[in-house]
């Protein structure tokens, strides 16, 4: 498995990326919805890097590859 650190605002770069939008935020999670794949997705808005099995359970339900 690659070595990667991203931040909450890279992670979110790259959902906007993949035609995700931001729907609400509920305390410290945003949750991004796609309309064309019926996804949606959520994101801990934290100060630290996200952890990597995080990440991967994010990219996954998202439907993205690395």
């Amino acid at each position: 498995m690659p070595k990667y650190n991203l931040t909450p605002k890279k992670l979110i770069c790259i959902l906007y990326k993949h035609g995700f939008y931001f729907i609400r935020q509920n305390g410290s999670h945003a949750i991004f919805k796609n309309l064309k794949k019926n996804l949606k997705v959520v994101v801990p808005i934290h100060s630290k890097d996200i952890p990597r099995g995080t990440i991967h359970a994010i990219l996954k339900d998202a439907q993205i590859t690395l």
